[in-house]
């Protein structure tokens, strides 16, 4: 099992969710790195359930440095940090050891693994474990606000509800609204609409999904690389990394298909600041896989939660034979609303990597200035 990632840094997940504590070790951080502890909260409580739409698992996330961090801030050494796993019910999963939830990681890791992975609560493929990924994330999105580079994802669309796009002309006063608010929409109708789907397929012993909209304001041009190491590329390999996360789209994505040639190009209108200005952003902010100074723009599809308590059809891995699985447990009917800050995570450890490839190690820490500032 492989799960570190990172050209210019190293950033390596571990834990499982029924284990001791989940947490990342990030490597090649320059030293002096200033951290706000208290943005590291305020993302955890985003990921954090809420309410009667999500899992009843509660658990503080308190964390702490192992290596790497000192005095407020980064060494330059391996930074270590673990959140310890307080809430943990194992004898929940006893009963589905070898009852594999239909649409889970259950089978496809126990093919791999042969039975010696940790099953209880989806081991390493549970949900649990982005929460090592959000902490890190919010490292990296505190390194790319200080070069004015901001990300924000919302519920675009669940069912037939549906939340306004981002405002590409104001994308910063969209971003500052979802900063606060644990149930990410723009449109506080459509907010109510997606909660009441929610709640019913709860009531039902279901679960929904949603399409997530992601912008990135402030990025310059001429990141990423052609073909093989696009900006498209490199984020999709870390969103996809995500539990649930089932589709990607920059743009207008697949809706391309639906449109001439004179409709999907954006027409350009000048350049300001080495950033290109566009009258649509029908290509999400980059073209050949580089970024052209345009808000990043791009969209994510986290399907229904697998775990349902509704009887399913599944096989006895002990004894080979159909099987009928009702779970047990604590289980959320979505994960989306919870899967922002995820995808904001992903987004900004990924560009952050870009970005150091492209100025140097030190840009990180704001020295020398870059281009960007």
């Amino acid at each position: 099992m492989r799960s570190t990632i990172g050209r210019n840094f190293t950033l390596t997940i571990f834990g499982e969710s029924h284990g001791p504590a989940v947490g990342f070790v990030l490597d090649g951080l320059p030293a002096g790195i200033e951290l706000d502890l208290g943005r590291i909260r305020a993302e955890l409580t985003k990921r954090r359930p809420a309410g009667k739409i999500s899992t009843q698992r509660q658990e503080a996330d308190e964390f702490r440095f192992l290596s790497g961090y000192t005095a407020g801030h980064t060494t330059g050494t391996p930074l270590t940090f673990v959140i310890e796993n307080t809430s943990q019910r194992s004898r929940d999963y006893e009963k589905m050891k070898f009852l594999p939830r239909p649409s889970h990681a259950d089978f496809s890791a126990f093919a791999k693994y042969g039975g010696y992975q940790d099953a209880r609560g989806g081991g390493h493929f549970s949900g649990r474990v982005t929460a090592g990924l959000v902490a890190a994330g919010a490292i990296f999105e505190q390194i790319l606000s200080g070069h004015g580079i901001v990300i924000g994802t919302h519920i675009l669309r669940c069912q037939d509800a549906c939340d306004r796009p981002f405002n590409q002309d104001d994308l910063a006063s969209d971003i500052a609204v979802l900063d606060g608010p644990d149930f990410p929409v723009l449109d506080a109708d459509a907010g109510r609409r997606i909660h009441a789907i929610i709640e019913r397929a709860q009531r039902e012993g279901d679960s929904v999904g949603a399409v997530l909209e992601t912008a990135v304001y402030g990025l310059p041009a001429g990141i990423g690389e052609p073909m093989l190491h696009t900006v498209e590329g490199e984020l999709s390999a870390l969103l996809f990394g995500i539990p649930a996360v089932k589709g990607v789209q920059f743009g207008a994505g697949f809706g391309f298909a639906d449109l001439l040639g004179s409709q999907a190009n954006d027409a350009i209108l000048g350049v300001a600041d080495g950033r290109l200005r566009t009258r649509t952003n029908h290509n999400g902010g980059i073209n050949g896989g580089i970024t052209n100074g345009m808000p990043v723009v791009f969209s994510t599809v986290v399907k229904p939660t697998p775990s349902i308590y509704r009887e399913q059809d599944t096989i006895d891995l002990a004894t080979g034979k159909p099987a009928k699985l009702v779970i047990e447990g604590r289980h959320d009917p979505a994960i989306f609303h919870r899967a922002r800050c995820v995808v904001d995570a992903a987004t900004a450890i990924v560009l952050c990597d870009l970005m150091m490839g492209r100025y140097g190690y030190l840009w990180a820490r704001k020295e020398p200035a870059c281009a960007t500032d």
